[in-house]
């Protein structure tokens, strides 16, 4: 062989090992193990969310397992449940399956699930007795709000059945009134989706000028039976974690960052400039990372 020829063929062989390490680098880096890691300087809050999940039967226990196991790595003690709690129809005689028993290992290590209504919750009583079940946190109310650190937090009602008007003064009164430096926004319904049910233009037109107007920056849904994270759109992200139990085929639209149709949860951990989110599946690998920064306004 020529040495030119030797030059060449070594050059190209030191690219392709190159692109090689990129590609593995790229592909650890999206869907790494989740592991123990030490305390983040500057971390506020941790907290996961997940939605859709009470079926009692195995896609939801192999969710809850994962998400056992993350907070063994990665303790937290929050969840925000965003509906459909109890298949198929809100009974709440079912909830020791549903919810006590999926998920009791994180319950009795003092983990608190704060919960809003889905469309299968109202079907019975209206979910009136979800609202006073002391393990969702409601306290009886359909919407509310509490803070974490610099975190607040809003549940809404979003079913079709709910008093929109008391609601919605309601909302824009505590959201004018809150000095956090992060409002998180959840109920159970999409705003932006790419799912089965796709965007709710009703809903964009209500929710997005009041979101904009008091600087939310994250909006957490489920309904969709899958997981889907936005860009932000005029400030706010739009985050899907309806894959709690079960799963659907989901595409992608022109604000979409990640989706897919994984069985699997949102977990966040909340600084003071940014919040890093990761959506981690059954296997307890994260298939995604985002990042929400805090926006000045």
């Amino acid at each position: 062989m020529k040495r030119r020829q030797f030059l060449f063929l070594g050059s190209l062989s030191s690219i392709g090992a190159g692109l090689l390490g990129w590609t593995l680098s790229r592909q650890t880096s999206l869907e790494t193990a989740v592991a123990a890691k030490p305390p983040k300087k500057g971390l506020l809050l941790r907290f996961v969310s997940v939605a859709d999940t009470g079926t009692g039967a195995k896609g939801q226990y192999a969710v809850a397992k994962a998400m056992t196991f993350y907070h063994q790595q990665n303790s937290y003690n929050l969840v925000i449940l965003a509906g459909d709690n109890i298949y198929n129809n809100g009974e709440i005689e079912k909830i020791g399956a549903v919810f006590e028993r999926p998920y009791q290992d994180l319950l009795k290590q003092g983990v608190k699930f704060q919960a809003c209504l889905g469309n299968h919750d109202i079907r019975t009583e209206n979910g009136e007795k979800q609202l006073r079940y002391a393990g969702f946190n409601m306290k009886g109310r359909r919407y509310y709000t509490f803070r974490r650190d610099k975190v607040q937090f809003f549940a809404l009602d979003t079913n079709g059945n709910a008093d929109w008007k008391k609601q919605l003064l309601w909302f824009e009164k505590e959201l004018s009134q809150s000095k956090a430096a992060w409002k998180i926004v959840f109920g159970h319904h999409p705003i932006y989706s790419s799912g089965q049910y796709g965007t709710n233009t009703s809903f964009v037109k209500t929710f997005t000028p009041l979101f904009k107007k008091y600087n939310v920056q994250a909006y957490i849904n489920g309904h969709e039976h899958d997981y889907e994270r936005t860009r932000a759109i005029d400030g706010t992200s739009y985050l899907i974690c309806g894959a709690g139990a079960g799963n659907r085929p989901v595409g992608r639209s022109e604000w979409t960052e990640f989706s897919s149709s994984n069985l699997s949860f949102m977990a966040y951990e909340v600084y003071a400039d940014r919040i890093e989110l990761s959506g981690i599946g059954t296997d307890n690998r994260v298939f995604d990372q985002g990042v929400i920064k805090l926006r000045s306004v």
